[in-house]
């Protein structure tokens, strides 16, 4: 029996989309809900983002109302009850009440047969199994309610039957401390926890990515991190990650979470081999790598220093390996100031190219190369102020000094 909490209607849930897609999926006896991070932001004032939707109808039948109410169905994953409704302005993933027939790792086999109860007690976390109606009303089938307001992340059923279902469930459970939770769970859960840690290595890399990186965005990732160390996962997980008082530093000092930059200051030197094992996106790794390479940021340099290594790297990286540097050093009040450098920096373009060489008279091949490159070191020494006939003045100079 459900335990019905009225809460104030949202504004996302009084958007044109939001009630189109919910209009479409409305039938006797069979009104849709809103369901997962919608609804936990929802109870705790924070902006909603994703809307995930539940629905008692058939996959096949969400399709129909969809398509015959003109919004676009993508058969996201049909097979296990989701569509998602994109509507342009927000995409909205809806799935169809289920429950599990048989688990095996990340998949199970799922019947469509479940009552909005059913479906609740499958889901990881009791928090999780919080259902909003269109009107408002707060559906509660197993208490998450008030776990979500005290901070409890609490296994839906027995902790460890729940990890050997699908142990990414694992991950999940540090991620939602992080965003939601405190404390360290109860005894049941924590020993769970603790004999799962081995089977970590059965996840993709992937999804280990998505999750650790999900963990790291949140305000203060600290206690989690704290909690996986104690529970002997972070070992399994990312054994190096021996920066946990440099992390510590980096939330303190950075104006925004940024998950990357915080796996820099958790694992510093062993950046490849984890970008590696994490198979990170070449986006991802490139950043990655970029933002843990040697030379440091010298944060004592002088003003043209500071500015010769904007040039190179750019305001956005530049930032980053500040925060990153102070972070290692506990050198806080360099921050403010270099990030307002990086602020205010105006992009420079070096005044030469090859073509002016050539019509210098020097032929193709690679000292126009060379030649560029001393050029453009001279031009960095003068605070990027020579002008381009300046340049071509010492182009001119220094060839003649070599004729």
């Amino acid at each position: 029996m459900a335990e019905t909490v009225p809460i104030r209607p949202q504004l996302w849930m009084r958007e044109r989309a939001t009630r189109r897609v919910m209009r479409a999926l409305a039938a006797p006896g069979a009104a849709p809900r809103f369901v997962g991070g919608a609804v936990r932001d929802a109870v705790l004032g924070r902006n909603v983002v994703d809307v995930d939707i539940a629905t008692p109808l058939k996959p096949e039948t969400v399709m129909e109302r969809l398509a015959a109410a003109g919004i676009r169905a993508v058969p996201t994953g049909v097979a296990h009850g989701t569509v998602t409704a994109a509507t342009g302005n927000r995409n909205f993933e809806i799935t169809t009440l289920r429950r599990d027939v048989e688990t095996y790792g990340r998949h199970a086999k799922v019947a469509f047969d479940a009552d909005w109860e059913a479906d609740a007690r499958r889901r990881d976390f009791t928090m999780n199994a919080l259902s909003l109606d269109a009107h408002g009303t707060l559906y509660d089938y197993v208490g998450g309610l008030a776990d979500l307001k005290a901070g409890r992340v609490r296994f839906v059923g027995d902790p460890a039957t729940r990890i050997r279902e699908d142990v990414l469930r694992l991950l999940r459970y540090y991620r939602f401390v992080a965003h939601y939770g405190k404390g360290a769970g109860g005894r049941a859960a924590r020993a769970a926890r603790r004999d799962a840690a081995h089977l970590l290595p059965t996840l993709s890399a992937e999804r280990v990515a998505t999750e650790t990186l999900k963990l790291l965005a949140a305000p203060d990732p600290l206690p989690a991190l704290r909690l996986m160390k104690a529970d002997g996962v972070l070992a399994v997980l990312l054994p190096e990650a021996g920066g946990l008082a440099r992390l510590r530093r980096l939330v303190a000092l950075e104006p925004a979470p940024d998950p990357l930059r915080r796996l820099g200051a958790l694992v510093a030197v062993e950046a490849p081999t984890v970008a590696e094992r994490l198979k990170l996106s070449t986006e991802q790794r490139d950043r990655f790598l970029a933002l843990v390479a040697k030379p440091a940021v010298d944060l004592n340099g002088d003003r043209l220093a500071q500015r010769r290594v904007l040039y190179r790297w750019g305001p956005a990286l530049y930032r980053d390996r500040v925060l990153l540097a102070a972070a290692a050093r506990g050198a806080s009040r360099r921050v403010k100031p270099l990030l307002t450098l990086a602020r205010n920096w105006k992009p420079v373009r070096f005044p030469l190219r090859g073509r002016d060489v050539l019509a210098a008279g020097i032929a193709r091949g690679p000292q126009i190369g060379k030649l560029l490159a001393d050029l453009e070191a001279w031009w960095i020494a003068t605070d990027f102020k020579a002008t381009r006939a300046e340049c071509r003045a010492e182009l001119r100079r220094r060839l003649a000094a070599h004729a």
